[in-house]
């Protein structure tokens, strides 16, 4: 299939992105003289050890020790990068102060946009850290964070990175037994809080959820709130709700003269604590490094998002969502990071347009599901708001479809940089996404990202080109996951990943890579819910809905797949007097809402007679799945592992009346 081209970057904006410095660089420094992207994403993928290298000293990464070898093996998992070096994440990111433009940028429903400049970060950053020493709080220790999208967030992670305590963030929206489902796998010794937040020009108070969370985590020794909804100014100030808490303005305010200093740690030493569910157990708590996490957002964000010192970066995203940490990262760039807090279509689909044209916004991220809202709602943002600073957009989460492409081309800018992106938590950045040097295609992301070995895999590990595949990962990157929390022996990380392709990285989406090198995302090949780049093992929404008396058993799937929206339906099997009628619908979706989160409500309900289950008792996720996106059933399950074949009768019979009705 041929894909359009939207837009093919001028003379001038390829000369000046970073993409060709560095390639300027290569020449210079390592007379590697690379033509093409294809060319030198071949190099990178090829020669990793090389192009890390190459990476480490074109961005004149500061180590306090240098390190030994670059790579241990290629053996995945089980690679180690850049042993014997130590370094400080946080350190990185105040090389970049200056008094020419503000660090943050923060709006909410609550805050008109203001500014928050490089010196009065560093000194709450200094505060911050100062005070978490002060509590005891020392390098291998664990803080978690329930806080929206505010600066106090991005203030606390940096402190914790300075020390090296290990950070970890939920957003308050989360249902409390998901977040202490999260919370109390790393025995936290400090919580960091607010007392509620406000979405849709609603307040939601969480004094109650705080406590909970703290009654679950017998190892907390301090808990720290931010006076988020019964605050007296735009400073935070004011009493808290939460019995026995220090007060954040309070505990800064202690140590307002402290001087910021970066603590010495190994390139493996863990930064933060991530989640990406699987369909069984725990949300899986990822541990990622100071050193590779570094790396890869000094990569991703340079040379394939293509910040400059001064832009000013935003995402639409909660600190629940890796995307948060990846906007954090911003910083090491010198770019400005734009924070937002509340509802993206509050008070209309406007406000994050308006949001752009107040703060010139030149990279503005957002979801595929956020730009169809606009097209159905008739947004025009070109129209209605000045956007020459607006140099590129971006989202994940979801594919871009073709006419979203469009779209955005025709209402949003004609000359603009527009990347689809895809990655994942696990990895903390996208392994698939844009190149400022090559064309737009609609429907089509532009590339493989540099030092990403993504290939399309058959069922035999052979690689495909323009046919449908398993997204897999052939080398290590140094942004893999150290490990998992608690899994000691690996035993859940192999799981994970490498246990369809041997030493190979499987993901877990189907992809086709195009004759031209780009990329075409189809949807999850197993049974995670994506919801607008979310992730979340089933497990949790079972726990939600099976505590209802009516409900037995239930079954749920992301029907995601060739760029449509998400669409997840529910089924349930019901105790024999049991009726499936609005009201206990409604009860169903409340038990999701409240206990796992708002964005993993289904959209829709059915009644089942039984729930499909193969011979150990397992719940047929992704051959119901594949039915129901029109697989048939001898090509979507061995009928020989399923313990009652009957169930599936169902599911056969509804995918073909819904076939039907399209």
């Amino acid at each position: 299939m041929e894909y359009p081209v939207l837009w093919d970057p001028p003379a001038e904006f390829r000369a000046a992105a970073n993409l060709t410095r560095y390639l300027h660089w290569l020449e210079t420094h390592r007379d590697l003289h690379l033509g093409t992207y294809d060319e030198l994403w071949q190099w990178s993928t090829e020669r990793v050890e090389d192009f890390w290298t190459s990476l480490w000293e074109f961005f004149d990464v500061k180590a306090n020790t240098p390190y030994r070898s670059v790579l241990s093996s290629h053996a995945m998992p089980g690679a180690h990068w850049f042993e014997g070096t130590t370094l400080n994440y946080a350190e990185h990111v105040f090389r970049n102060a200056t008094p020419d433009h503000p660090a943050l940028l923060f709006q909410s429903e609550r805050r008109a946009l203001t500014e928050i400049s490089w010196q009065e970060l560093r000194r709450e950053v200094a505060a911050c850290a100062a005070a978490l020493r002060g509590l005891g709080v020392k390098t291998g220790d664990r803080v978690v964070a329930y806080l929206p999208n505010i600066p106090h967030a991005v203030v606390a992670f940096l402190a914790c990175a300075s020390i090296g305590a290990t950070w970890s963030s939920s957003s308050p929206d989360f249902g409390t037994p998901s977040v202490i489902d999260r919370f109390k796998q790393l025995d936290p010794t400090v919580l960091i809080a607010v007392d509620g937040y406000q979405y849709n020009g609603r307040r939601f108070d969480r004094a109650d959820a705080v406590r909970s969370i703290r009654e679950a985590l017998p190892s907390l020794r301090f808990t720290i709130a931010v006076p988020y909804l019964n605050d007296n100014d735009a400073t935070y100030a004011g009493s808290t709700s939460i019995p026995g808490a220090i007060v954040w303005n309070d505990l800064l305010a202690m140590n307002a003269n402290a001087q910021l200093t970066f603590e010495p740690l190994s390139f493996d030493h863990p930064l933060w604590v991530v989640y990406s569910s699987g369909t069984t157990g725990l949300p899986k708590a990822i541990a990622h490094g100071h050193g590779g996490i570094l790396l890869e957002e000094l990569k991703f964000l340079t040379l394939h998002a293509d910040l400059h010192p001064g832009d000013r970066f935003f995402w639409f995203t909660t600190t629940g969502w890796i995307m948060w940490n990846i906007l954090v990262g911003g910083l090491l760039t010198g770019a400005s990071v734009v924070l937002y807090d509340g509802n993206p279509a509050h008070p209309d689909h406007e406000v994050l347009w308006r949001l752009a044209e107040q703060a010139k916004i030149t990279l503005f991220g957002t979801s595929p599901a956020y730009i169809a809202a606009c097209m159905k709602t008739g947004v025009e943002p070109a129209r209605d708001h000045d956007l020459r600073s607006l140099k590129a957009v971006s989202t994940t989460g979801s594919p871009l479809t073709a006419e979203q492409f469009t779209w955005i081309y025709e209402h949003v800018k004609r000359d603009l940089f527009l990347a689809s992106v895809a990655g994942g938590t696990e990895v903390s950045t996208a392994f698939v996404g844009g190149c400022p040097l090559l064309p737009v295609r609609a429907g089509e992301i532009q590339c493989r990202l540099l030092g990403v070995r993504a290939e399309a895999l058959d069922e035999h590990g052979a690689p495909l080109i323009d046919r449908v595949g398993e997204l897999s990962i052939l080398e290590p990157m140094p942004s893999m996951p150290l490990y998992f929390w608690n899994d000691r022996d690996g035993t859940r990380y192999h799981e994970s990943y490498f246990t369809v392709y041997s030493g190979i990285w499987r993901h877990g989406d189907w992809i086709s890579v195009t004759p031209s090198g780009g990329v075409v995302i189809y949807g999850r090949s197993d049974a995670t819910i994506n919801r607008r780049g979310v992730r979340l093992g089933t497990i949790e929404i079972y726990r939600a809905v099976e505590a209802i008396d009516e409900v037995l058993e239930s079954l749920v799937v992301d029907l995601e797949y060739l760029g449509r929206e998400s669409f997840m339906p529910l089924f349930v099997r019901l105790r024999e007097e049991a009726e499936l009628n609005e009201a206990l619908r409604e009860r169903i979706r409340a038990a999701v809402r409240e206990q796992v989160s708002p964005r993993f409500v289904p959209d829709a309900i059915y009644q089942v007679p039984d729930v499909p289950k193969n011979l150990t008792g397992k719940r047929l996720e992704v051959p119901v799945k594949r039915i129901l996106l029109g697989m048939p059933l001898e090509r979507s399950l061995s009928v020989d592992a399923v313990a009652n074949l009957s169930a599936l009768d169902w599911f056969v019979e509804f995918a073909a009346t819904r076939s039907a009705a399209r």
